[in-house]
């Protein structure tokens, strides 16, 4: 990028004059439109520390504020907020929460805690039950359904009994002085609503605000933003609507037509020259979405040059896919001189992860995959960190939650909720309250007996923890809470067994850990919310990224394969059950997101069908628009589904791209040819290497 901003992202950075959106197109430089913004606020007179950067994921918000950083020299206190939507929710429930009744240090749940939760208000065991009411849930939350009108608005009776539900999972939180992910959200705009003194002053402390990935916000998220402007409207909001790609967890484009609708003077600024990828790339990018219905037309352009043709290259069936791509890549890289992370393997859903894993295992061509779940991430490791949390610090309340219910020891729902709610009188920590006098007259003796029993037993393994040989004290508190038992009596055999396996690993590494250290299981214990970060991270190495597509928005690569372009798969083709659950992506379907887009259907009916072809139609834009220098698609002439093998047809984006994805029979790559080519590439390669000099 040129060091200047060009005429469109200047206009952009200088306008102060009211409430402005900048439609920044993929590759357009918009995250230099923000940072360069901020700096213009502050050299125009305006107080650093009343502009508020409001973005969605903790990497861009670092990466804004870095850049930010080395732009604008500033102490640290008197800094521009730099923050996820989620952390200025925190700021203010942590500020003025009391106002709704909440201590000051109430607990944040994590989606596996508020789901064990939910399991109870659904009285069921089926995780997947579970899950799929967590994400209805999650979606009424993020459109300000509550549950009464959730009640009101159910279609069936599986809506309604999850609405039943949801009014329990509320209460629960209520009593245990708890908030999950979506509440940091809608509490604070709660709270604005209800009080306008809190309102104010949050608008007086944020004068101007700076929205990153406008595109995805969803209906909480936007009236959030619309308290905090107030009638000022000091603000500009970025976006591309044709990188809306999160219908399925209640984004909705409406709220572009939505802010121009409650903002008439609203200034809008378009930045179209794309500086990461070659003009046949954004040829293909253009055409594309050119099917897709405009709330802002543009066109993206670009000065890198035509660069290399865009390939489609059709495949016999996925195996030859994956060995295709690995000959592909290793030549690609071998003929340019390029690194590993130079290159990455793009796909709609994670289960077509498996093959290419596969065979670059086979080939020793290094690769990081992205999204998928990590160590630490697994219910029978997280149910031995609560544990460990709750040693390290006693106050932690959903550890305390999680680590009293599991194993099960007698303590049901309804006594835990009687503690929050004397908790939560008292200020304190649910394992504080526990051994209060005052408990004793707000809580049965038959309830109060197994909790204070329970109590007793933490202290006395803290006590152990802070003297006696790590390794000693934790064989001695798994056998006490027989948690072994607890696997094979709440899973299958088999399943039981691996997860008794990955719990046998993670307390050999702790016993280890300790040894090499010399440290006590406390010191492990209060170290132990950091153990996530002791997974890989992937920028670190040289190695392929695999990653969905999804998980790719915001990337960029030199050389981008997009395998699986086949009808059913890019587009995804779930069926009604599916999109109302989880597609085979493992994202949410659009039927459950309640989709706030406005329809293609006659009289204003939304057409479901066109909604969810352009959503996956953004998809494939998104895919596309990460490639800088070249761009490879692939599709299967028929796909393994269990033991069957389907027919398969090229996806309709590559007629679209005006693609040629029907080349003769002779020209499709078979897995044999494939192979035979890897093989004759990695003699070469051999021989090139033993060659002196």
């Amino acid at each position: 990028m040129s060091a200047q901003p060009n005429p469109a992202q200047r206009e952009a950075i200088r306008y102060l004059d009211g409430p402005c959106l900048v439609i920044a197109g993929a590759g357009s430089g918009k995250t230099r439109v923000i940072t360069q913004k901020i700096a213009h606020l502050i050299a125009s007179g305006f107080g650093a520390q009343a502009i508020g950067a409001i973005t969605f994921t903790n990497k861009a918000a670092q990466e804004m504020a870095e850049r930010l950083g080395k732009m604008v020299k500033l102490p640290e206190g008197q800094r521009p907020l730099v923050s996820t939507f989620h952390s200025l929710g925190v700021q203010m429930l942590r500020r003025d929460g009391q106002s709704l009744g909440l201590k000051r240090n109430f607990s944040i749940l994590d989606a596996d805690d508020a789901a064990n939760i939910l399991q109870q208000a659904l009285g069921t065991t089926d995780r997947k039950v579970a899950r799929a009411a967590q994400h209805r849930i999650s979606l009424w939350k993020n459109a300000l359904v509550d549950p009464d009108q959730a009640a009101a608005e159910a279609k069936d009776g599986l809506e309604h009994g999850i609405a039943r539900a949801y009014r329990d999972y509320v209460a629960t939180l209520a009593a245990y002085q708890s908030v999950d992910f979506d509440d940091l959200i809608g509490l604070p705009v709660r709270l604005m609503r209800e009080h306008a003194d809190v309102a104010q002053a949050w608008r007086e402390k944020l004068r101007y605000l700076l929205i990153d990935e406008y595109q995805d916000t969803n209906a909480c998220q936007y009236e959030l933003l619309r308290l905090l402007a107030g009638p000022r409207a000091a603000f500009t909001a970025v976006g591309d609507d044709d990188q809306s790609i999160y219908g399925w967890r209640g984004a909705t484009l409406e709220n572009l037509n939505r802010l121009s609708a409650d903002y008439p003077e609203l200034k809008v600024i378009k930045l179209e020259q794309n500086y990461r990828s070659s003009a046949s790339i954004l040829a293909a990018a253009n055409r594309l979405i050119a099917h897709n219905p405009k709330l802002h037309e543009k066109k993206l352009w670009s000065e890198h040059g035509i660069g290399d043709p865009v390939q489609v290259v059709p495949c016999e069936h996925d195996e030859a896919e994956a060995e295709s791509v690995a000959m592909r890549l290793q030549a690609h890289r071998f003929e340019r001189r390029a690194k590993f992370s130079d290159y990455a393997i793009l796909y709609r859903g994670n289960h077509q992860a498996r093959v290419f894993e596969q065979v670059l295992r086979k080939e020793k061509i290094p690769y990081v995959l992205s999204g998928g779940q990590s160590f630490f991430e697994r219910t029978e490791i997280r149910d031995l960190m609560a544990w460990l949390r709750l040693v390290a610090n006693d106050d932690d309340d959903p550890a305390f939650i999680r680590a009293i219910t599991t194993p099960k020891r007698g303590v049901g729902a309804a006594t835990l909720q009687a503690l929050g709610n004397y908790a939560g009188e008292r200020h304190a920590s649910m394992f504080a309250a526990l051994f209060e006098t005052g408990a004793e007259q707000r809580i049965a003796p038959r309830q109060l007996e197994p909790l204070r029993e329970f109590g007793n037993f933490v202290n006395r393994i803290g006590w152990r923890a802070a003297r006696e040989p790590a390794a000693q004290v934790l064989d001695d508190l798994l056998a006490a809470i027989d948690y072994r038992s607890h696997l094979f009596a709440t899973a299958d055999d088999k399943v039981a067994a691996a997860r008794w396996q990955n719990v046998s690993d993670f307390v050999d590494w702790l016993k280890q850990r300790a040894a090499d250290d010399g440290s006590t299981l406390l010191q492990l214990a209060q170290a132990v919310s950091l153990l996530s970060q002791l997974d890989r991270k992937d920028g670190e190495v040289d190695a392929v990224r695999l990653t969905t597509i999804h998980a790719s928005k915001g990337l960029e690569f030199p050389h981008v394969f997009v395998v699986g372009c086949e009808e059913g798969l890019l587009p995804h083709h779930g069926g009604a059950a599916a999109r109302a659950t989880r597609g085979d992506d493992g994202e949410p379907g659009e039927a459950a997101a309640g989709r706030g887009d406005s329809g293609r259907g006659k009289e204003g009916v939304v057409d479901a069908a066109a909604v969810r072809i352009e959503e996956e139609r953004r998809l494939m834009y998104v895919a596309v628009t990460r490639a800088q220098r070249s761009l490879t698609l692939t599709w299967c002439r028929e796909r393994k589904r269990g033991r069957e093998r389907y027919a398969q047809l090229p996806s309709r984006f590559l007629a679209e791209m005006q693609l040629d994805a029907r080349p003769k029979a002779s020209a499709t790559v078979g897995a044999e040819a494939a192979r035979a080519k890897l093989a004759g590439l990695r003699e070469m390669l051999a021989h090139r290497r033993a060659q002196p000099g």
